[in-house]
């Protein structure tokens, strides 16, 4: 959900330029490290979080609020350009795991082994780059699937069946290379 403060900020930015600041500030961390999670090269990362918020600035005035926070559409932009960084250069995509996504993963799979992190890296080399970006939204950056429908441009139901189905498909992984 949005804030007033927020909603004030997006106003005043798609009127003046110059009131993009507050929002910049805001979301540049958060951006920064979605991005850097999915590059790994802090020249690169710079670089496309850069692309990511001029490109926000650029279009400010087609923003429009649907119930979101404004970090939603920040993160769809971060997605398409990450996509774009990736179709445009020689380097293999990155996969980040954290702890915390390792252990939110481990839930939902019911795959408890100390290898976890080894199986989980190994699991996510079949899955497609859309299957790979609900897991990373969903149980790496805890997004719920209302916003990861806002972000994929689907529905939530739609969110949550194509996630559990990915879910599916990791178990089915795990116990096939286990």
């Amino acid at each position: 959900m949005q804030t007033e403060i927020e909603k004030q900020y997006i106003e005043d930015a798609k009127t003046d330029p110059k009131c993009f600041e507050p929002l910049y500030v805001l979301y540049y961390e958060r951006i920064l490290k979605f991005v850097y999670k999915r590059i790994e090269s802090l020249d690169d990362t710079r670089e496309v979080t850069a692309i990511i918020f001029t490109k926000a600035l650029a279009n400010i005035k087609k923003y429009e609020y649907q119930g979101f926070p404004f970090s939603s559409w920040l993160y769809r932009i971060a997605i398409n350009e990450i996509a774009q960084f990736y179709r445009e250069s020689d380097k293999r995509r990155v996969i980040s795991l954290d702890k915390k996504g390792i252990d939110n993963m481990a839930e939902e799979t019911t795959y408890l082994n100390k290898d976890l992190v080894s199986a989980l890296k190994k699991a996510l080399l079949y899955l497609s780059q859309e299957e790979l970006i609900l897991i990373e939204l969903r149980y790496f950056e805890e997004r719920p699937f209302s916003e990861l429908g806002q972000i994929l441009q689907i529905t939530e139901n739609n969110a949550k069946v194509k996630t559990y189905r990915v879910v599916d498909k990791l178990k089915n992984i795990f116990n096939k290379i286990a």
